[in-house]
């Protein structure tokens, strides 16, 4: 093939008879033909692109260009005092509307109890002795000895004390329940929109420092530290080994020979051996061959679009841009 090259390139150079113009047709045919089966195309890759939801300033960029990170690992910050104070403040509101619930659903402390309980044991002390009085006073105006005034005083004391025991025995009941029932939901609704709240701050304040989302190669860095970068603009590009794929063209009559699945043999320039690839995607629609296939035999044929993934373990030899040679053996077809 250099031999064809090199008596083309020569033959360029002389004046040439018309038996000669067509003998360098045919050399020039022979210079541009490919060994059959073996196909151009080129290696691109899926970039995912991570970004904050929020604005900031970048305050710290943990990756740089070229690197290889795994799932999870830190990639970069942007300034969160903000949102740190709002989740810190969201926390104690929180703590304090829990705390509010449950001291309506417990009732009464334990001291406040013992003193009710104590008022009412006092309560019924006295009006065991206003009973006595009164049924004392009671016999002795059956008998003459004691005005109606005072018959009338000790009944009234009676009647009193009693009142006095019925009203501290529904107050120790109510105690012992707790809030009130309205009180006790409009506490839990609190309750349950400080949660709320509290979730929110800290999802803004965790959207602030940005984690790799997959394994794979730092491609590009797209801020400095110390920027402002505005909410949703990627800071950091990554290409995932699963995200690398093998673009090339087939004519017409080989597209009906793949299928999903395929292997086919893939190398370039300094391999020094082929790579195995599996075809996921062939294109359904045909179109001109692309600018970057240069061979003048098709540059004017319909070509279709193959897409094949390399194995994730040797994917990382490849190179977005770079120009393959795609191999597809008789025996595959």
């Amino acid at each position: 093939m250099k031999t064809l090259f090199a008596i083309c390139a020569r033959t360029l150079g002389r004046r040439t008879t018309p038996l000669l113009a067509l003998l360098l047709l045919l050399l020039m045919a022979a210079c541009d033909r490919r060994p059959e089966g073996l196909y151009q195309g080129y290696v691109e890759g899926d970039f995912v692109y991570v970004a904050a939801p929020l604005s900031g300033e970048l305050v710290a960029l943990n990756v740089e260009r070229g690197r290889r990170v795994e799932t999870g690992e830190k990639l970069f910050t942007l300034e969160h005092d903000f949102e740190q104070a709002g989740a810190d403040e969201a926390r104690a509101e929180a703590d304090r509307a829990e705390q509010n619930l449950a001291d309506l659903m417990k009732g009464k402390r334990p001291t406040e109890l013992a003193a009710l309980k104590a008022a009412l044991t006092s309560a019924r002390e006295r009006r065991e002795l206003s009973r006595a009085e009164f049924e004392r006073r009671e016999r002795l105006f059956g008998q003459g000895f004691v005005s109606e005034e005072s018959f009338d005083e000790a009944r009234t004391a009676w009647r009193r004390d009693k009142a006095e025991v019925e009203r501290l025995e529904n107050e120790l009941a109510t105690a012992r329940l707790g809030g009130r029932e309205d009180a006790v939901k409009a506490a839990a609704a609190e309750a349950d929109a400080a949660r709320q709240a509290l979730e929110q701050a800290r999802w803004q304040l965790t959207q602030k420092s940005r984690l790799a989302p997959a394994g794979g190669l730092v491609f590009d860095t797209l801020y400095e530290v110390g920027e402002q970068v505005p909410a949703g603009r990627p800071v950091v590009s990554l290409l995932p080994p699963e995200n690398i794929k093998i673009r090339f063209f087939v004519p017409e009559p080989v597209v009906g020979s793949l299928a999903i699945g395929q292997q086919v043999r893939v190398s370039f320039d300094g391999a020094g051996r082929d790579y195995s690839a599996t075809i996921h995607f062939v294109s359904p629609e045909a179109e001109y061959t692309p600018p970057v296939i240069f061979s003048r035999q098709t540059r004017a044929k319909l070509v279709f679009l193959v897409e094949a993934y390399p194995d994730e373990k040797e994917a990382s030899v490849f190179h977005p841009g770079q120009p393959v040679d795609v191999r597809i053996d008789k025996s595959d077809e």
